[in-house]
């Protein structure tokens, strides 16, 4: 995203052309229609995100697996927003095979937040590096998850050939991780993410160094520094960064996506998950930055008539 577009979109520092209040509520019926958003798993980040936004919406709030199960429905029509990873998204517009091979349209309202992708094995583990894993077995996340498209592509790119590569929900993955029942899950979220930490406590779990795959993994990928004191074990381990933005398909109404962009302008302060607190926050002038994918119009007007 470059500058000039940023100039262009907002002009500036992002004023309150309307606000977004308890009055909100009511203006955001659409004749009996309830906004839905496509969230995610249980004690995971994108939920936590969802549930904060869902009252300045009047929304509801569908629980899924993720990125991916957040694309089909929005491009189906099955649910208005949905948050998902920028490289999920990235497949889904050029029609990859995980997504049936078909591009799919989808535009943007807004770049979020940014997942931590975090590859955790028990504290004892004899596992120190990605490359140990080899032979061994490992859960991507759950079938339907950002996490478990961005799982396979990291395993590709290191040369690394699990034993056994299971598709876990994030519960049952810590579970079997616990029981070693897996030598190791990949979880895509905030940090600390409440049930990693739970974990840490209770029995002790450590992650793994993966800064050094950002290079060969190359677009839509950062490479990030776990804050210290995220979990009791983390010191100086490098992780990749995953944009999340929130995302529409072709069916929503544009009223839908206007409220959406004012409550996500106007209550930024309130929209930080307790996953992302201390590490991230809300950037208001951050939002217009959602590559791969365009604006939606409507949210394109929005910005511009939010500007100060």
């Amino acid at each position: 995203m470059t500058i000039s577009r940023r100039n262009v979109l907002l002009g500036g520092a992002l004023g309150t052309a309307c606000a977004v209040t308890a009055g909100l509520t009511a203006a955001c019926g659409r004749s009996g229609h309830t906004i839905s958003i496509a969230a995610g798993e249980p004690d995971g980040f994108y939920i936590e995100f969802a549930n904060l936004l869902r009252p300045l919406l009047d929304a509801r709030v569908i629980p899924t697996l993720g990125s991916v199960q957040n694309i089909r429905a929005v491009t189906a029509g099955t649910a208005d927003l949905g948050l998902a990873l920028a490289d999920s998204l990235d497949a889904a517009r050029i029609g990859s095979p995980a997504f049936g091979g078909r591009p799919m349209t989808l535009y943007a309202l807004g770049r979020v937040y940014e997942n931590y992708m975090q590859l955790v094995v028990r504290a004892d583990s004899p596992v120190r590096t990605l490359t140990d894993l080899a032979g061994r077995s490992v859960s991507l996340g759950a079938n339907g998850s950002g996490a478990a498209l961005f799982g396979e592509r990291l395993f590709a790119t290191a040369g690394v050939q699990p034993g056994q590569t299971r598709h876990l929900a994030l519960t049952d993955a810590v579970a079997a991780l616990r029981d070693n029942m897996i030598d190791a899950m990949l979880w895509s979220g905030g940090v600390p993410t409440p049930l990693l930490a739970e974990a840490d406590r209770a029995w002790g779990i450590r992650l793994l160094d993966l800064g050094d795959y950002v290079p060969a993994l190359r677009a839509r990928y950062d490479q990030l520094a776990l804050p210290a004191g995220s979990y009791r074990s983390v010191s100086a381990v490098r992780t990749i960064g995953v944009p999340n933005l929130l995302v529409t398909g072709t069916h929503t109404d544009d009223s839908v996506v206007r409220d959406t962009v004012r409550a996500l302008v106007e209550h930024a302060g309130q929209l930080v998950p307790a996953q992302a607190r201390g590490t991230q926050y809300l950037d208001v002038g951050n939002l217009i930055n959602t590559e791969p994918l365009p604006l939606h119009p409507a949210a394109v007007s929005t910005y511009r008539a939010l500007r100060g």
